[in-house]
């Protein structure tokens, strides 16, 4: 049986610790907002991989400009534990930094630049603990699973899981890096999102019954989903999350030619961050329903008019077993013996819904993510490689 050591999770040794910030530093030092490309910092990635003998596997998107990156210290086919993170930063423009985003230095115990702390001190830790994890006999093999395009919907994510047991081998189980300060994190909302396109009719506004207006009709679904957004508050309901529900909100909206034209189109988007449990299914439906409802009067003026919604992400919410291998043996390696629940969504429930049981825990405070002067506790870091350590203590007994 695996054992948990009662050294303090704060024990990583000098040497190590510096390591971690070095690499940590050149990881920052690629500008991979998600507009870019982001194959420099998987050459670099790859490069310091083959460096330890570790071979790994790109897995590119349809443009061959992103790609992720798969790689197994031990043996071979075998399901391990995954450790998880993308390579994928925010903008920084609009931001008031005080010194390069892409320069990381340190200052009062904490490291500053983007990326730091979502997530790029995860990756630096797990790339720091390689060459341990190359030393020691593994019986479970260590999977290192590193992403792209988390932060637009973690779409980068799919295209590696959908090769999971086919070209590439899928964990047993997956530990989801982000920043959680090293707390285990078994749930978390799904945020779904939504375009609506709403057509009428063009008129002068001095004639406004010839034409339909595409504003009101906007308005009118909008009015619908307050609805809903109120009903929403209701249930379901847990004190975990914050706030403890599932919310609704209208995010953009754009509409109108000039004052003295009835408005012939009107976009808006909104979205949800479902609670588990929620069906995101059954919040569409009602709004198709009354998009129903007003497509008739609308068509009896003018035939051509419509009403199109269309889902442009979905990540689903983040339930892990409470009963399952995974979430036991985080709190084993963290020990901890408390679990939490998250609003931010993550690619946990990407992986839990392929069939490989996920968990979240990483170094950093998510308040200090997508922030001017984003930074990262140096013990944070510290408490990571405690942690790793004890991934190859499990994963070598």
């Amino acid at each position: 049986a695996f054992t948990i050591r009662k050294a303090p999770m704060t024990g990583g040794t000098h040497g190590r610790l510096d390591n971690a910030k070095e690499l940590l530093g050149q990881l920052v030092s690629f500008d991979t907002t998600s507009r870019n490309s982001n194959l420099p910092i998987i050459d670099f990635i790859e490069d310091y991989l083959a460096s330890h003998g570790v071979e790994a596997t790109r897995i590119p998107d349809e443009t061959g400009e992103k790609s992720s990156l798969f790689a197994t210290i031990g043996p071979a086919d075998v399901p391990g534990i995954g450790l998880s993170g993308h390579t994928d930063v925010v903008p920084v423009e609009g931001q008031d930094w005080d010194s390069d985003p892409f320069q990381m230095i340190e200052k009062d115990d904490k490291l500053f630049g983007r990326g730091t702390c979502d997530m790029k001190g995860f990756l630096a830790c797990v790339l720091a603990k390689v060459p341990d994890y190359v030393g020691q006999t593994l019986e479970t093999p260590i999977h290192i699973v590193f992403s792209y395009d988390e932060e637009v919907g973690c779409t980068g994510v799919r295209p590696m899981i959908a090769e999971m047991g086919d070209t590439i081998t899928k964990p047993k189980m997956v530990i989801v890096g982000e920043p959680t300060t090293m707390t285990v994190v078994d749930a978390h909302k799904g945020p779904v999102r939504w375009s609506v396109d709403v057509t009428g009719r063009p008129a002068h506004s001095s004639l406004a019954p010839l034409g339909v207006n595409s504003i009101s009709a906007a308005a009118a679904l909008i009015g619908e989903l307050r609805l809903i957004e109120e009903e929403l508050k209701t249930a379901p309901y847990d004190e975990r999350f914050v706030p403890p529900y599932t919310t609704l909100q209208v995010t953009e909206i754009k509409g109108g030619a000039a004052s003295n034209i009835v408005p012939e189109h009107t976009w808006f988007g909104w979205e949800i961050r479902g609670m588990p449990g929620v069906d995101p299914e059954q919040i569409e439906a009602r709004l198709r329903a009354k998009a129903d409802e007003l497509l008739g009067p609308m068509r009896e003026v003018a035939p051509e008019a419509d009403i199109t919604i269309t889902r442009t992400n979905h990540v689903p919410a983040f339930a892990a077993d409470r009963d399952g291998e995974t979430l036991a043996l985080s709190l084993k390696l963290a020990g901890q013996n408390e679990t939490y629940a998250v609003s931010y969504a993550t690619e946990a429930s990407l992986f839990e819904m392929a069939g490989a049981p996920s968990v979240v825990c990483g170094p950093g405070d998510i308040a200090q993510a997508h922030t001017a002067n984003e930074w990262i506790r140096v013990e944070e870091l510290d408490k990571c490689l405690a942690f790793l350590d004890r991934v190859g203590e499990w994963a070598a007994p």
